[in-house]
């Protein structure tokens, strides 16, 4: 009896460390988007945005966005092509079940005990094999996000200028350019693609003051529309697909019996990486290190539940698009990556 309570409590505990584990990226990275990268970039959903100041490593790949991925072996500039095509760890993993079992047969065979003799044998530890391949599989997605996120960024044209906070000369631009911080962005700079060529190619085109001031507006709008659930509010910033995004997580929060409460909403640095035309949309692609007030609040009791962050920092890289020819105002968050 006592020997069964003792692995009941056991079982009990080793559940609730999986139930912690699994809150524990949702707590961690509350803010809007919950620390994930999502959304589309147009034709250049599937190529590495060029580093920033800000952001001076690979921002992470899209782990959801409505734009297809290409298929295995193409192109795709900055990103580490095999992690997008299929596995070959299912393969694997049947192939050696498969010779394993075969091998026990024959090894049955050379014993005297027949060729299901040494399946029998085998078969008494497949729960260890299992237990072994969950491991290699988390080891194998675990390697595979740290490739993508260390991956070099591929070839690429020349980047767009970019903007520092400290008022400095941008990288590749003149000398004397303002960033865009508590005090705006500064002057108008051209992205000079870093994506995959296309058929017909982007065209590059400026980003005006306004285009700046635009994006850092929206920075703080949608966080604080975001923390109020308004989800009226973030559809007019905000593509639909990334609204549908927003809303999943909301509800997400509600069933935990938790809301999200974002603010002070203070852009830090800026820096552009690219602005781009295709078709009928503009895109700019701006990397950004922003502080704000992180709190995770039990709905119950109105307390930050345990593990909210409450100030800190974040690093993100935002794309905003918006209608050909249309002004500042018409520009509607289109994507999210966190930043390396």
């Amino acid at each position: 009896m006592l020997r069964f309570l003792a692995h009941k409590r056991g079982s009990l505990i080793s559940l609730l460390f999986a139930a912690v584990l699994a809150f524990a990226p949702a707590i961690a990275e509350a803010r809007m988007g919950g620390g994930g990268s999502f959304g589309s970039r147009g034709s250049r959903t599937w190529s590495a945005p060029p580093s920033t100041r800000t952001a001076p490593g690979t921002a992470s790949p899209f782990e959801r966005s409505d734009t297809p991925r290409p298929g295995y072996g193409m192109n795709q500039p900055g990103y580490n092509s095999p992690a997008y095509g299929g596995s070959s760890f299912g393969r694997g993993l049947m192939g050696g079940l498969a010779g394993g079992l075969l091998g026990a047969g024959l090894f049955g065979l050379l014993t005297g005990n027949g060729f299901f003799g040494g399946i029998g044998g085998f078969m008494s530890i497949i729960g260890f094999l299992l237990q072994i391949a969950l491991v290699v599989f988390l080891a194998r997605m675990a390697f595979a996000w740290w490739q993508q996120r260390n991956a070099p960024a591929g070839a690429a044209g020349p980047k767009g200028q970019s903007f520092s906070f400290t008022g400095g000369a941008p990288s590749g631009g003149r000398p004397g350019g303002a960033g865009f911080g508590p005090a705006g962005f500064g002057p108008a700079g051209f992205g000079l693609g870093g994506g995959a060529a296309q058929q017909p190619r982007p065209t590059p085109i400026k980003v005006a003051p306004e285009d700046f001031n635009a994006f850092e507006r929206l920075l703080g709008q949608s966080q604080a529309a975001y923390s109020r659930e308004d989800m009226n509010a973030l559809r007019a910033m905000a593509t639909p697909e990334m609204v549908r995004h927003f809303d999943e997580e909301i509800e997400g929060n509600r069933r935990r019996g938790v809301v999200n409460r974002v603010s002070d909403v203070k852009l830090l640095q800026g820096d552009l990486s690219e602005a781009w035309r295709e078709g009928r949309d503009e895109y700019a692609t701006v990397a950004m290190r922003f502080a704000l007030n992180d709190v995770m609040e039990d709905i119950a009791t109105g307390k930050p539940a345990p593990g909210s962050q409450g100030a800190t920092e974040a690093r993100e890289v935002w794309t905003f698009r918006r209608p050909v020819g249309a002004g500042p105002d018409a520009w509607k968050l289109s994507a999210i990556q966190q930043a390396a």
